[in-house]
């Protein structure tokens, strides 16, 4: 079971959205003190591995039977795109919002979206391939299950 501090580390799924927050340090931040636009891509990835950590009740299980049904498995980036609205500055504390939007066979296509308070800064579509042996292959039935059910959940919150 993870503890309190483990749940606040890596967000919460609430809808069918993550949700995580991420402070802004100054190592994220460029010469002109906003946020290197490469940064982001960090942020948003640390929202991706956290949603898929908190998948499932047991997430521990869910990949364990996972990866009995796909060794050696992982997902990957196959294609993103971005529009940058506002900038983010040193000490900042933003919200990652990452949603599955469609789920497919070997793939996912998440929105993801950075905010401060109301301000939206970024938002993003990322298309995640799901792979195993070097080669695409279809997402292992629990993983879709629980990715569908939040795609779900999202959707009918809207």
């Amino acid at each position: 079971m993870p503890s309190r501090m483990q749940n606040a580390l890596d967000g919460e799924i609430r809808n069918g959205t993550h949700e995580q927050l991420v402070r802004v340090y100054y190592e994220d931040t460029d010469f002109s003190g906003i946020v290197y636009h490469a940064n982001y891509l960090r942020f948003m990835e640390r929202g991706r591995t956290n949603y898929l950590r908190l998948l499932g009740t047991d997430h521990r299980a869910l990949f364990e039977e996972t990866s009995a049904e796909a060794p050696g498995f992982a997902f990957v980036v196959r294609g993103m795109k971005l529009e940058f609205l506002l900038p983010a500055r040193m000490d900042d504390l933003l919200l990652v919002r990452t949603t599955p939007h469609e789920v497919k066979g070997a793939s996912i296509m998440l929105h993801q979206e950075v905010l401060r308070g109301d301000d939206k800064l970024l938002i993003a579509d990322v298309r995640v391939a799901f792979i195993a042996g070097g080669k695409a292959q279809r997402i292992p039935k629990p993983l879709r299950i629980a990715m569908q059910a939040d795609q779900d959940a999202s959707a009918n919150t809207k």
